[in-house]
């Protein structure tokens, strides 16, 4: 036999037998590929563009299978612009941005920028290999190596030295940083050093496993507990570019309605009807901003799915209608267990049209969730989520606004927590156990429930919440974290958490402020309001047996400081969305780590209790109790304190102060940030003034700002209609230029004027000029100018 037998000690199972891949015979092209032939088997690298190359493994003498997951959209990639040299040890294939060395005495990869240097390679002692069900991919650990991504995963920022399983998973009990697996299923990796930057995005939806570093220094892996081995190596110039890449081939999240950036508020559960009116009422006689109340499973009768209990919802439109008056939304839950129940119409509709899961042999699946015994719909089949996505006109008729997926991965009250592996799913005809589609159940809902609320209400935008997910769901859902707890732990987990769902293409994701289980406290909920305040999903939510933790459940002194901070995301709104615009176009995180922003910075490479929103501000939440200032680290530049306007030097930690009332935030010289007017409720008013603000410094000079606008509301926007404007300045010598640039205008504005601030201006100006017009309209107090101009203004000098 020319093929090798080892045994890994880095497997899951320490006796696991593989068989390697090793021995080459020959090559060939088809296309886009590269197929080679091995003693044990055929490898297939795929090119999908310069930068991505597909790696598809074929055990023996079986068919290369070029299938993917549905996570992968960009089916239509095709890269046929690579060269192959052949030569006496290796073969060489180069791109336009990568040379691929395909080493013959013993099979492996590796991957080179077109300078020469290495930027990832396979460990060349065994690379690629499988034993029965199991497939299994080796590569080579650099010294210095860390990883980020994975999605929905404890511990800190770098995920190097840790071991983690893909399998979606309601894991009730506390997290904590062991806790492993969660609710989602995202296998994409970036891997760091400086200089070399990669993904790896392994498309396999069985339960999948990544050893990174844990059990040797010479290699990390990732292997599956069964289909094929098939993964994409994904290069780029810089972590943002792998980000955009992974997005490409995954999909990015469509614009979000509006409203849905606003605050939520939730609870296990609000009823009855009255109870819901009176929450309403509290915020806005309290004057805190809402936007949305969701409604948890006891709206329902017996907690069948699409129902409302008539004793305690007796007129569910008449209440969501007066809701909307206030400017409220409502979203309700919906679990994917349907009551086996002969009198219940949804379980008469899925019987008669086969949609729900069953065994090879014909028997329905039973589980036991809230309803009782429940069936579970076959999301793999195209009909049944029709089905699904149509039965939600049943809740849009009544008034409700979006819809939050639980309990989907899919959990049931039995002793694995899930469905049994041996269900069957149709999958369209392509029949497959649950352990192939059980990480794709949520996905498959999501997809339903998005398409389903677009079709029934083609002008506006959908807003979908979900705690499972695989690759992808960022393209239909929103993501919460789960089931957390009300402790401060959870908080600081909540931050590298949520920065590595983002960098795994998540950008909408959030964590239940103040935490879900067990009891808040007022200290914790203003320290996670303030946290939340910038978290992408921003949700106060708690079970049925705590106490209440609404924004003024623990006194006045509390309140007063959750009010300012949901008031601020109101303020900060505008910015917000366009960086959802952003993530819509590129993929890029609202909510970033500083390595996605300075990767040159070592401080920056395991930094994990600090943030960026944007390229521009920098959060620093507080995570421990009774604590009035916190240790900062502020890269390379300088910096405002938002709050005091105090400059600092970045490249340093510092000590800021951070009493109760305080989360330091800092904006970075030189930026310009647009802020708008606190509402009760996003729309609730016309905007009339836009403020600008410009952080000047004499160490910047120049700098823009590319603002996104549209009716956050419809899909217009995909027809074009709406505006980008660029504001950009020069700054030198004592001179100030300020241009606004009117890129596109295809959306009626609400507002008529700009209210310009320029902050830190390093003298008292002798005149401002306005497109060409000296201006005496303006006010200087202390280094900051404010300025009040039209909408059709494009140049103002300030000399």
């Amino acid at each position: 036999m020319n093929s090798s037998e080892i045994i890994d000690r880095g497997s899951f199972d320490q006796n696991n037998n593989y068989f390697i891949l090793s021995e080459y015979l020959g090559h060939h092209k088809e296309e886009n590929k590269l197929v080679l032939r091995l003693v044990e088997g055929r490898i297939i690298l795929e090119f999908l563009s310069s930068d991505i190359v597909r790696v598809v493994m074929a055990k023996r003498d079986n068919q290369v299978d070029l299938s993917n997951t549905p996570a992968v959209i960009k089916h239509d990639l095709s890269y046929n612009n690579f060269t192959i040299e052949d030569k006496a040890e290796k073969l060489e294939v180069r791109t336009d941005s990568l040379k691929i060395v395909i080493n013959k005495t013993k099979f492996f990869l590796s991957f080179y920028d077109l300078e020469g240097n290495l930027i990832h390679q396979d460990y060349s002692e065994h690379s690629l290999g499988w034993s029965g069900d199991e497939v299994r991919a080796w590569k080579e650990l650099g010294p210095n190596e860390r990883f980020y991504g994975l999605g929905e995963k404890t511990g800190y920022l770098d995920k190097r030295g840790r071991k983690y399983t893909m399998w979606n998973t309601d894991t009730f009990n506390p997290h904590v940083p062991s806790t492993d697996p969660l609710y989602q299923s995202i296998p994409f990796l970036i891997g760091f050093s400086q200089g070399r930057n990669y993904g790896i995005y392994f498309d396999n939806s069985y339960k999948t496993h990544f050893d990174l570093g844990l059990n040797s220094e010479k290699y990390y892996s990732f292997w599956s507990e069964g289909g094929k081995l098939d993964y994409y190596f994904i290069n780029g110039t810089g972590i943002k570019d792998i980000i955009k890449n992974y997005t490409d081939l995954t999909g990015r999240m469509p614009l979000p309605p509006k409203w849905s950036l606003g605050y939520h508020q939730s609870r296990y559960s609000y009823h009855p009807e009255e109870e819901v009116k009176e929450i309403a009422k509290q915020f806005r006689r309290k004057d805190i901003p809402c936007d949305v109340i969701h409604l948890d499973i006891h709206y329902m009768d017996e907690y069948k799915v699409f129902t409302w209990d008539e004793q305690k919802f007796p007129q569910p439109k008449h209440m969501l209608n007066d809701l909307a008056e206030d400017g409220f939304k409502v979203v309700t839950i919906i679990d994917p267990g349907v009551k086996k129940d002969p009198r219940y119409n949804l379980y008469q509709e899925g019987i008669k049209g086969d949609y729900f899961c069953k065994y090879l042999d014909g028997e329905y699946y039973i589980g036991k969730v809230w309803p009782g015994e429940c069936l579970l719909p076959d999301f793999t089949k195209a009909e049944v989520r029709r089905w699904w996505g149509d039965k939600h006109q049943l809740l849009l008729d009544k008034g409700v606004k979006g819809i939050w997926n639980d309990m989907n991965e899919p959990a049931i009250f039995n002793g694995s927590s899930t469905m049994d592996i041996e269900v069957v799913h149709d999958n369209d005809g392509d029949l497959g156990t649950h352990r192939r589609f059980h990480n794709l159940y949520g996905l498959l809902e999501g997809q339903a429930t998005y398409e389903g609320l677009k079709r029934y209400k083609p002008n506006e935008r959908p807003f979908v919440l979900t705690r499972a997910g695989f690759s992808g769901i960022q393209r239909y859902s929103a993501v919460w974290t789960g089931d957390n707890r009300s402790f401060w732990i959870h908080l600081e987990m909540a931050i590298p958490m949520l920065m590595n769902m983002g960098l795994s293409g998540i950008s909408f994701c959030g964590t239940d402020v103040g935490g879900f289980s067990d009891n808040s406290d007022g200290e914790l909920l203003t320290r996670w309001t303030q946290l939340g305040m910038f978290m992408p999903f921003f949700r106060n939510h708690c079970a049925i047996n705590n106490i209440n933790q609404e924004p003024w459940a623990f006194g006045e002194d509390y309140e007063k400081i959750i009010r300012k901070y949901i008031k601020l995301r109101y303020r900060f709104l505008l910015h917000l969305y366009n960086l959802f615009y952003e993530s819509y176009q590129s993929g890029l995180p609202v909510m970033r780590p500083l390595i996605l922003e300075y990767p040159d910075d070592e401080q920056t490479y395991n930094l994990s209790d600090q943030f960026m929103v944007g390229d521009s501000i920098l959060v620093a939440p507080v995570y421990q109790p009774d604590r009035s200032e916190r240790m900062v680290y502020l890269p390379e530049g300088e910096w405002y304190d938002f709050w005091t306007g105090n400059s600092y030097d970045g490249g340093k930690n510092i000590i800021a102060k951070a009493p109760l009332e305080t989360m330091p935030i800092f904006i970075k010289a030189g930026s310009i940030l647009p802020l708008a007017p606190s509402m009760n409720y996003v729309g609730e008013e016309q905007i009339e003034e836009l403020e600008l603000n410009v952080y000047l410094s004499t160490d910047v000079r120049e700098d823009n700002y590319r603002l996104y606008e549209d009716d956050g509301i419809s899909f217009a926007y995909q027809q074009g209609k709406y505006n980008v404007r660029d504001f950009s300045y020069l700054y030198e010598g004592g001179k100030l230029e300020f241009r606004i640039y009117n890129l596109i205008e295809n959306y009626q504005l609400d507002y008529s004027n700009y209210l310009i601030r320029f902050k830190n201006l390093s003298l008292e100006p002798n005149m401002v000029m306005i497109d060409g017009i000296k201006s005496d309209d303006w006010e200087y107090n202390n280094g900051d100018l404010k300025i009040n101009v039209g909408i059709n203004v494009s140049k103002i000098e300030i000399r």
